[in-house]
């Protein structure tokens, strides 16, 4: 199946949904809503699915709230709620078991920071359980975090940072925050992927690295996703089919031209524009320009939600406490 960039299995079951009128052969799907937040649960349970969506077998979770750009608070606490229930689906909190939870992503590019930006707000405890076991409370678990930022800064591949941190460490699970990359300009930034199969580092822009894995770290991985950035390509691809639809709809002659151009193979017009785009700017990739404050906001959501799921025990309120 062509498939135009986008890191998210919703996007990708719509794709194959828009280019084939039918769901996934081995992927099960349930869509709910809760308010303001819509739930996709997308389960591939036979490798055929596995081939078709270009992902490992797994749980992937979807949340989508567009009201995040509202910047309404009281939608921010549902949705860190939601998502501290949706992790719990996939991955029990136990008082003894040690999380490391790596913040993917260069903290000097906006799009790019989400992962850090998450560790800075997080409950970290794993120090307070071996050097103040008597300050620690009812309900918190020992959580460890690291941002190891991108091989151009630091020359080393993440993956074999994280190998080493999670070799001398020995955490029970690592929690994996990164960018990625829709197809749809309204999915940044409001939208977050949780999956229980790893993730690849830098797979928003396009760089994908040695995936971090059950398979490559030893222990479960759970990677948590929102998507700061769209291919420029797929942007441009979906604008020129919109475009034409609406020509044709007030075209009287000539509708003939329109109509080819709609019919044109997705790849090819995908192609084409890579193409026109590419000797002068390479694979680019948009991002709104209020990113910062979309940045802010929604790693404030995802470090809030982590906090829940971590401390099930710990109000909210009390995790400055153990926040430097």
């Amino acid at each position: 199946m062509f498939s135009k960039k986008t890191d998210l299995a919703v996007e990708t079951r719509e794709l194959y949904q828009e280019q084939k009128q039918q769901e996934i052969p081995g992927v099960r799907v349930d869509v709910t809503e809760e308010g303001d937040i819509k739930i996709t649960r997308v389960e591939i349970f036979e490798k055929k699915g596995a081939e078709i969506m270009g992902k490992p077998m797994g749980n992937y979770i979807t949340l989508e709230a567009p009201g995040i750009k509202k910047r309404d608070k009281d939608l921010f606490e549902n949705v860190s709620r939601t998502l501290a229930r949706e992790l719990s689906r996939i991955s029990r909190t136990d008082t003894d078991s040690t999380t490391l939870v790596v913040g993917l992503g260069n903290w000097n590019v906006t799009p790019d920071s989400l992962g850090p930006e998450v560790t800075d707000s997080l409950m970290i405890t794993r120090h307070v359980f071996e050097y103040l076991p008597e300050q620690v409370d009812e309900g918190v678990t020992p959580v460890c975090a690291i941002s190891p930022g991108v091989l151009g800064i630091t020359g080393i591949e993440t993956g074999e940072i994280i190998q080493g941190v999670v070799s001398r460490v020995k955490p029970d699970r690592v929690v994996a925050i990164d960018a990625l990359a829709s197809r749809k300009m309204e999915r940044v930034s409001t939208t977050i992927q949780i999956a229980d199969t790893g993730i690849s580092p830098g797979s928003g822009v396009g760089s994908g690295r040695k995936e971090l894995s059950r398979e490559t770290l030893g222990v479960p991985v759970i990677a948590i996703g929102v998507p700061t950035v769209v291919d420029a390509a797929t942007m441009a691809n979906d604008v020129i089919d919109k475009m034409v639809d609406a020509m044709i709809q007030q075209a009287h002659k000539g509708q003939e031209f329109f109509e080819v151009l709609r019919n044109m193979q997705e790849e090819e017009k995908y192609t084409l524009i890579k193409e026109v785009l590419n000797p002068y700017v390479g694979n680019l990739v948009v991002t709104p320009k209020e990113i910062d404050q979309l940045i802010k906001d929604i790693s404030g959501i995802l470090a809030n939600g982590l906090n829940i799921f971590l401390h099930p025990s710990v109000d909210p309120k009390d995790v400055d406490r153990y926040i430097n």
